[in-house]
C-alpha cells in the first residue's frame, strides 16, 4: 500500500488545522503546546498504551496507529461538524 501524503489539499490550510486539533484536544483536557499541535499524538498514545515513538514506528499496528489517529482526528472532523452546523444555523 502506497503510503498517504500527510500535505493538506490547500498547503495553505495546514496552520488553521494546526490551530484546529490543538483546540479540539485543549477542549478535551490534553496538554497541547501551541507550537507543536501534532506531538499531542503521543500524549493520546501514552493514554491509550500505544508504544508510540517520536522517530519510526514501523512496530505499530494499523489498529494501534488508526486509533491513535481516530482520536484526533475524529475530533476536528466533529468540530468542523459543529462549525458548520452553526454557520446554517446563523443564516436561517
Amino acid at each position: 500500500m502506497a503510503r498517504r501524503s500527510r500535505t493538506p489539499l490547500v498547503p495553505e490550510s495546514r496552520a488553521a488545522l494546526d490551530q484546529l486539533k490543538a483546540k479540539v484536544m485543549k477542549d478535551v483536557g490534553y496538554a497541547v503546546d501551541p507550537s507543536e499541535p501534532d506531538a499531542v499524538k503521543y500524549e493520546v498514545a501514552k493514554g491509550m498504551n500505544v508504544p508510540m515513538q517520536k522517530d519510526y514506528n514501523g512496530q505499530l499496528t494499523a489498529k494501534q496507529a488508526g486509533t491513535v489517529g481516530g482520536q484526533i482526528g475524529g475530533r476536528m472532523v466533529s468540530e468542523l461538524i459543529r462549525q458548520a452546523k452553526q454557520h446554517l444555523n446563523k443564516q436561517h
